[in-house]
């Protein structure tokens, strides 16, 4: 028979998996003790022989930090830092850190923060009225943070990897995407662009017959839209970068190309689709976008939506609804996975009868 391999001394600590991450326990004046959330077992490993050293010479507890001293708030600096140029939502992660999380945090050290803490912050957000869905993009931000201070060697454990499902059950998103409004009726997207002043409508045109986002339309460049082809190369946002950093090829329907060659003849020199400045000197933001959108479905007297929902949340909807490709749609949207791509379309591309490229197509070129 093979030799059965020796256990560990007793005492001495064991190391075991829990889903993506690993943990330590141990036996320390006789309680059984626990470390959680080590990304790899060679770093958990290092956590119990380094603990069961320490008890065996009378020094009880989890080792300290390789490189103790700082405190959250200036390792979120220098961490910040590296991710605004990596990351395309950077400022927003500053945001969260600079008003959620530094006021309650920043004093501390790394392993000084514990799930009870966090359970306190979830609590305490939740009682200033912020949504479910944003606490948890609290702790998505600081489980990121953690992982990088545990690849840095400043923290031993991610906390917000290790919250109980009570805790978790508390920030579940209540919101369901299968409620969010779009633009139900075809004829209400007509009726919206006829509405608009220029260049609003054409932007809103963009949106809702191509999908782009907000941010893509106001970066589209008319280099990248071949009208001959019927196709839109999205390459760069109005911040220069893309959401997920791919390009992609956006079908140009018909009824999109018409207000398109329209609208070249009459900016012929712009380089932008949707120029900075208009002719007016309003500048063109996305907030201008969404309050020109509101005045017109309250004068219109249809349900109040962002532009997000009333052009890119329609377009993925009316191509579900006229039985185009779900995964067509995925790669056109640019979207990591076909459940995400649900999430926008709302509906289910099955229960409806295929009619491939009917799906959003509009004449509206003779309003512009």
């Amino acid at each position: 028979m093979p030799r059965v391999p020796r256990r560990r001394p007793r005492g001495t600590g064991t190391v075991y998996r829990t889903g993506r991450l690993w943990s330590v326990s141990w036996i320390e004046s006789g309680e059984r003790r626990y470390a959680h959330g080590f990304t790899s077992k060679d770093q958990a490993e290092k956590v119990r022989s380094l603990n069961a050293a320490n008890l065996a010479a009378g020094r009880g507890g989890l080792p300290k930090p390789k490189a103790p001293g700082k405190t959250l708030a200036a390792l979120a600096e220098e961490w910040l830092e590296r991710r605004d140029a990596t990351h395309r939502a950077a400022r927003d992660d500053r945001h969260r850190w600079t008003n959620h999380l530094e006021p309650l945090l920043g004093d501390l050290e790394p392993d000084a923060v514990d799930t009870g803490l966090l359970r306190k912050i979830v609590e305490r957000k939740l009682g200033e009225k912020l949504a479910p869905a944003t606490v948890l993009l609290l702790m998505r931000l600081l489980s990121t943070f953690y992982t990088d201070l545990i690849e840095q060697g400043y923290a031993t454990k991610n906390p917000a990897r290790m919250l109980p499902r009570s805790t978790k059950r508390l920030i579940r998103p209540s919101h369901d995407p299968k409620t969010t409004p779009f633009v139900e009726r075809r004829a209400d997207i007509v009726r919206i662009f006829k509405a608009l002043p220029e260049p609003v409508n054409v932007a809103y045109a963009i949106g809702a017959l191509a999908g782009l986002r907000t941010g893509e339309i106001l970066g589209l460049q008319w280099d990248h839209v071949d009208l001959e082809k019927r196709r839109i190369h999205v390459q760069v946002s109005m911040t220069g970068r893309l959401k997920d950093d791919d390009s992609r090829v956006v079908p140009l329907v018909d009824g999109l190309a018409a207000v398109l060659g329209a609208w070249r003849k009459k900016r012929p020199d712009d380089d932008l689709v949707i120029a900075p400045v208009n002719k007016r000197g309003i500048h063109m933001r996305q907030s201008t976008l969404r309050g020109h959108l509101d005045g017109v479905l309250e004068k219109l007297k249809l349900q109040k939506m962002t532009f997000y929902q009333a052009t890119r949340h329609t377009f993925a909807s009316h191509w579900v609804l006229t039985g185009g490709s779900i995964e067509r749609l995925r790669d056109i949207m640019g979207h990591s996975t076909v459940a995400v791509t649900e999430r926008y379309a709302h509906l289910k591309a099955d229960l409806f009868p295929a009619k491939e490229l009917e799906r959003a197509d509009l004449n509206l070129s003779a309003t512009t």
